[in-house]
């Protein structure tokens, strides 16, 4: 901006021929405030003058002797390199005036003078050129200060280049690169023109917020804190850093334009280095260097966190003690160098032997030791204990020497004997010496409760192995009972055990352990086999043909020769394949799917009939399901055992028997127990029933008689023999039911009376019950219960609440779910109740059954 003083102190140089005219501009001036003034007659002088003084403004007169205005701008015009010529002409001529400006002239006064004109445009004159000149300064010293940043960029950047460390310069006004090094190019993978063009927030964490000193005014550079942290390179790889922030404040341009402004340099070392040293580091401390197993410490601290997280999931953890057996002579007689590669391979070995959440250790030279998490129980810890002894019955090759090995293994287990690491290990190791004082080759638990278990399961495997060699197997056989006939339709078979000195064990004490421990593979085989024995024998006596029916594990079916075991056996002893039945649960079917798929449909060629056992339980595809060659679904116990009375059972129950249906398939319910169950089932369209209430398993013998006899289930109720008119009356209070039952007598109801609704649900289930009246009020269960399950089990039925109970909230409440048809109080009007119970069949008749209801209007 320019000021009033600097336009009164502004050079100006009057040039004019005549005396009186430079007189009379130097007054105009002078009283116009302007000190600077100079005036000369020679026109030659001016550009001399000009060169020595550098005048603001040189007002011209055009006409001169000796030297007109133009020559004298002629002359001038060397001296200006920009072509400004500061130069007021004076002319009476308009013509001179415009060629005037032509030859450069800024501006010009005619004469005569007027004072305020000449003035005035000295004054604009002036501001021109002190602007002009001001910008002209300005530019003079904007390129010197870039010439000096440029050249300590070029200082700077070389010092950038010659250090390894990446660094790059953000503008945090415009969040811009400014510059990067080398450094920066190789650390991250990019040119120098490609990370320019990339965002600092694509490259770079968040800054810290600038310290207050950061600011203008503040001092030029600050630091910030060094972190570590991970860049991400051009090829998306982490490269580990240590950052350092620093903030620099730019100083304002030269000649106080500007405020400057904040710059952020980011200094980055690679650290990959010293993170791999750190982790050496880290390894050596916590892992055994001969084996690379956790050391004491690491396997110390890995207990310790599998402690807490076992008490918060309510797991078991097992913890292994293993001590290698005369190892102490192996590395006297062989050299310490084949004894740390014995312990290398035995590490080895042990690795494979556990899963991958199960920790392996070293504790000491000879010394290891295993935590089992989320054990289910001890025999998982004898199954590992096994397996490791069986790891080291192969020999180990020393380099030429052959050396065997056993191990005493110590096993405490958490929390049933500790709760804390170090207490734990202790007690895996006092087991472990039990079990080099037992011996050696052997493992031991801690406490002698657990000996005990695990000695009684040792015995009952050896026993199993005698039993399968000594044939103490038997088969048992329970009937199965179609619903349509009532007649036999064929048994299953099923394992029993005769032990000498126990008489028959029960299949829930050994089947699981001949699961475990794999022959239930050899016994799957003898199974087919007796039972085709059986069938043929069968065949050739009064008893004539049944359909027997043979469970196959999972484990038969994964790891034995089921198609030729069951080919093998149908011809030795000429058993038609359709008198076969496979029972597989989901379990065996999934576990290869596309195998059984393939294997079963070669048995199902032959005519061999397929079930699934326990359908409902286990895992299965409704996808695989339609693939399976499969003839029959087992609904298991589970839902049949509460299926009068429980709406979820019999639910599932339905949903099985309809889906069966629909794939063609039949359905067989298991452990039907009582004649409520059966004629549900019955009435739900089952196929067959299996269960204590028809017979328990028996001998071939008496399975045989019991066919011969003509052995069957009495047939159901003849939907039309079944009175017209069913009443069930529910109700706690025995003179209550006899009031009832002798107010609808005459009516001509069949009437059922239930003093429980345990009672009521077996009613229901025996018979075709259309109107219910119950109680609210009864120990075991209230009556909106009762009606509620009934609702969604016999939802046809016309359901009324009698009592005398007052609380209305539960009664409402089912009435608007629907559940409950009416509500009648206690004591009750005999007509008004006898009526409504009237009007609730004729509303029966009408909804279910609307061309009875017309007929017995008319």
């Amino acid at each position: 901006m320019i000021s009033q003083a600097d336009i009164y102190a502004a050079k100006i140089l009057i040039v004019d021929d005549q005396e009186v005219n430079l007189r009379l501009l130097e007054h105009l001036l002078q009283s116009g405030g302007y000190t600077a003034i100079t005036s000369t007659l020679d026109a030659r002088a001016v550009a001399g003058l000009h060169q020595r003084h550098q005048f603001d403004l040189i007002i011209l007169d055009l006409v001169m002797p000796g030297m007109s205005g133009y020559a004298v701008m002629d002359a001038l015009r060397p001296l200006e390199l920009e072509g400004y010529l500061p130069v007021l002409v004076i002319a009476a001529d308009p013509d001179a005036k415009l060629a005037a400006l032509e030859a450069g002239a800024r501006d010009f006064i005619s004469k005569p003078f007027d004072a305020l004109e000449v003035l005035t445009r000295i004054r604009n004159m002036l501001e021109v050129r002190l602007l002009h000149r001001a910008a002209r300064h300005y530019n003079a010293l904007l390129e010197r200060t870039v010439g000096q940043r440029t050249a300590e960029l070029q200082r700077f950047r070389g010092a950038m280049d010659a250090t390894t460390d990446a660094i790059l310069l953000v503008d945090m006004q415009g969040m811009t690169l400014v510059d990067v090094n080398d450094g920066a190019c190789r650390l991250l993978g990019y040119s120098r023109a490609e990370l320019l063009a990339l965002a600092p927030g694509t490259l770079l964490p968040s800054p810290p917020a600038p310290p207050l000193a950061a600011l203008p005014g503040g001092p030029a550079h600050l630091a910030t804190e060094v972190t570590e942290c991970e860049l991400v390179r051009r090829d998306l790889s982490l490269v580990p850093v240590e950052l350092g922030w620093h903030w620099y404040v730019q100083a304002p341009v030269a000649g106080g334009q500007g405020t400057g402004g904040l710059l952020l340099i980011a200094v980055a070392r690679d650290i990959s280095e010293r993170r791999q040293t750190q982790e050496r580091l880290k390894h050596l401390a916590h892992y055994d260097g001969l084996t690379g197993l956790p050391n004491r410490s690491l396997f110390y601290q890995t207990l310790a966190q599998a402690v807490e997280l076992a008490q918060e999931k309510s797991w078991r953890i097992v913890v292994l003690f293993i001590a290698l057996d005369r190892f102490k002579s192996i590395n006297d007689t062989l050299g310490a160098a084949l004894g740390d590669e014995l312990l290398r391979q035995f590490s080895n070995r042990l690795v494979e032997c556990v899963r991958l959440r199960d920790t392996v250790g070293r504790l000491g030279n000879d010394e290891f030791a295993l935590i089992l998490s989320m054990s289910r129980n001890q025999q998982e810890a004898v199954a590992v204990a096994n397996q490791v002894r069986e790891a080291l019955r192969a020999p180990f090759d020393l380099r030429g020497h052959a050396a065997t090995l056993t191990a005493s293994i110590g096993i405490a287990m958490y929390p049933d004997d500790a709760t804390d690491p170090e207490t734990l290990i202790k007690y895996a190791n006092t087991a472990m010496g039990g079990a080099k004082q037992a011996g050696r080759d052997g493992y031991r638990f801690f406490t002698a409760g657990m000996n005990v278990q695990v000695l009684a399961r040792l015995d009952l495997e050896l026993a199993l192995r005698h039993a399968l060699e000594h044939e103490q197997f038997i088969l048992y056989y329970q009937p199965k009972v179609d619903l349509r006939t009532g007649r036999i339709s064929g048994v299953e078979a099923l394992l029993r055990w005769r032990r000498p000195g126990y008489g028959l064990v029960a299949p829930a004490e050994f089947v699981p352990v001949l699961e475990d421990t794999g022959l239930i593979v050899r016994v799957g085989a003898w199974v087919i086999q007796a039972a085709c024995r059986q069938i043929a024998e069968w065949r050739d006596s009064e008893v004539g043909l049944v359909h027997v029916a043979v469970n196959v594990s999972s484990r038969q079916f994964a790891e034995g020769d089921l198609e030729g075991e069951v080919t093998r056996a149908l011809a030795q002893h000429g058993v038609a394949p359709e008198l076969l039945e496979l029972e597989l649960t989901e379990t065996a079917l999934m576990s290869n799917a596309e195998r059984t798929i393939v294997v079963l449909g070669k048995l199902k060629k032959t005519g061999v009939k397929v079930a699934i056992d326990d359908f409902g339980t286990g895992y299965s595809s409704l996808a695989y399901l339609q693939r399976f060659p499969i003839d029959k679904l087992k609904i298991d116990i589970a839902f049949v055992r509460n299926i009068t009375s429980n709406p979820n059972d019999a639910a599932i129950a339905l949903a099985i028997i309809s889906m069966a249906h629909s794939l063609k398939l039949s359905v067989v319910a298991e452990g039907v127990e009582s004649r409520p169950q059966l004629e549900y089932l019955r009435r739900n369209r089952c196929d067959e029933i299996q269960g204590f209430y028809f017979s328990r398993a028996l001998p071939a013998l008496e399975l045989g008689q019991m066919i011969v006899a003509g052995a069957g289930l009495p047939p159901g109720h003849d939907p039309a023999a079944q009175p017209a008119q069913t009443l069930l009356i529910v109700d706690d209070d025995v003179n209550v039911l006899s009031s009832l039952h002798r107010l609808f007598r005459p009516e001509g109801y069949h009437i059922l009376a239930a003093s429980t609704p345990a009672e009521g649900f077996e009613m229901l289930a025996l018979h075709r019950v259309h109107v219910i009246v119950c109680d609210q009020r009864m120990p075991s269960m209230s009556g909106t219960e009762f009606l509620s399950k009934v609702k969604e089990l016999y939802p046809e039925t016309i359901r009324i609440i009698l009592s005398g109970y007052t609380g209305l909230e539960a009664v409402l409440d089912s009435i608007n779910r629907g559940a409950i048809y009416r509500f009648y109080t206690k004591p009750w009007d005999d007509t008004q109740l006898r009526d409504n119970i009237r009007l609730a069949f004729q509303h029966y008749w009408m909804v279910n059954q609307p061309g009875l209801a017309r007929a017995a209007v008319r």
